[in-house]
């Protein structure tokens, strides 16, 4: 599935912001930590000094190659370097501009920009890029830390980031601030509860950090893939209040009184849906996000395997059954595992182009006008959709005819197809919370 440029942005934040969200769950039932039972990289995170710990741990590793807390470290370190040059990337163009705290996901405690510098198509390209390639550079990093009982106790809500990158690192820059902000009010959380907890990152979560740099990468590469320069052009000032576009007057209006948006912005957003209608300008990078796809599968299926073996119970990020979270009453029982493994073994089957997915056009009767579910509206008796062939043959991506079918003509052919009853089975085992696992789990 596509996400619309620039709006995959703002997607990519949102599964930030979901994940973060877990370090408050319970954060009353957290271990409060001491500074000496943390790790050495936390003096660093907690200062805001990402550049000053990657030099650090890299010169540690000059001396100490076989320092696996010290690779650890630094792959969590380019983590966040990936995640705050992000924020910054935003922040210097004024993502959202005063409109951003009249929206719920976007109340950062991070100052407006006064003067955003002008965004145009191939800076905004340059963003997601820049993104994709610091990923890549930790899950490299991460990629060679060695499952050796490595640990890395952090106190995640005192980790701070210079989002506006004006040298102060106030406290409202930390997670912990960022996560209350975000909650709001009513989230029933005290400000600063995030600030003592604390999470001792083992072997399997290594895996599980490398698995989410894939996940974005991946992302990032199906938005480079396409060609969304009309998009753009159209209808980005909707996201940034300074834009190189054609169409200058559409900016002029300013931010409107609801929420920052007015009447004719109404028709932007029609607008914006209207140019979902992207040419593959560079077909490669769909084959690297297929890539990436899997790769978070195998690592998923490796990262459960050791949380299996884990008989420790030190403040876990992902517990097994014997083992408590850190996050308070979140509990992954043998039925969570065995549906978790189930729907990885058929996410591949599909990324595989082994099974296909249900095609809903050219079953007899169609659609029905009225329906309560899925489950009430026909396949094709024999058509699927091939989703390997969207990867590895990619074609022009026009939502509206891929919704109304045509547009997926290419990719359909005859064979085995994933069903509902599978589907449902999976579901099952997560008791209507499947998303939240998968966000978590990634």
């Amino acid at each position: 599935m596509k996400h619309l440029p620039p709006a995959s942005s703002l997607f990519r934040h949102r599964i930030l912001l979901h994940l973060m969200s877990f370090f408050v769950l319970a954060a009353a039932a957290s271990a409060m930590a001491t500074a000496d039972e943390l790790a050495p990289v936390q003096k660093f995170l907690s200062e805001g000094r990402l550049t000053d710990a990657s030099d650090h741990f890299s010169e540690l590793l000059k001396t100490n190659e076989a320092d696996q807390q010290a690779r650890f470290s630094l792959g969590v370190v380019q983590f966040l370097q990936a995640v705050e040059g992000l924020g910054y990337d935003h922040y210097r163009y004024g993502l959202l501009g005063d409109r951003r705290r009249q929206i719920t996901f976007m109340r950062l405690p991070v100052p407006e920009n006064p003067s955003p510098e002008k965004l145009n198509y191939e800076k905004a390209r340059a963003i997601i890029s820049g993104f994709v390639e610091r990923l890549g550079i930790a899950e490299k990093t991460l990629a060679d830390v060695k499952p050796t009982g490595v640990l890395l106790p952090l106190q995640v809500g005192a980790i701070r980031l210079d989002l506006d990158r004006n040298g102060k690192r106030t406290n409202d820059e930390t997670l912990g601030a960022i996560i209350d902000s975000l909650q709001g009010p009513r989230s029933g959380a005290a400000a600063g509860s995030t600030a003592g907890l604390t999470i001792a990152f083992d072997d399997a979560d290594v895996l599980w950090l490398r698995g989410y740099c894939h996940v974005m990468s991946g992302l990032g590469q199906i938005v480079l893939a396409y060609d969304w320069k009309d998009q753009f052009e159209r209808t980005a000032h909707l996201f940034y209040p300074n834009v190189e576009t054609p169409y200058s007057y559409l900016q002029a209006e300013g931010p409107g009184v609801a929420a920052g948006f007015n009447l004719q912005n109404i028709t932007d957003l029609i607008a914006l849906i209207h140019t979902v209608n992207y040419e593959v300008t560079e077909p490669a990078r769909m084959q690297t996000a297929l890539q990436h796809f899997e790769t978070v599968i195998t690592l998923s299926r490796e990262s459960f395997r050791l949380i299996e073996a884990e008989t420790d119970n030190d403040r876990e990020w992902i517990p097994n059954e014997k083992q408590t979270s850190a996050v308070g009453q979140m509990r992954v029982g043998q039925g969570i595992v065995k549906g978790w493994s189930s729907f990885l073994d058929e996410m591949e089957l599909i990324l595989q182009g082994k099974k296909l997915l249900p095609f809903w056009r050219g079953a007899k009767g169609g659609i029905p006008i009225f329906t309560n579910s899925l489950e009430q509206v026909p396949v094709h008796p024999e058509l699927g959709i091939n989703v390997r062939r969207i990867f590895t043959e990619p074609k022009r991506f026009d939502a509206m005819l891929w919704l109304q079918g045509t547009g997926l003509h290419p990719f359909l052919e005859k064979g085995p197809r994933t069903d509902q009853k599978t589907w449902q089975g999976i579901m099952s085992e997560f008791d209507g919370d499947f998303v939240t696992f998968m966000f978590w789990f990634n």
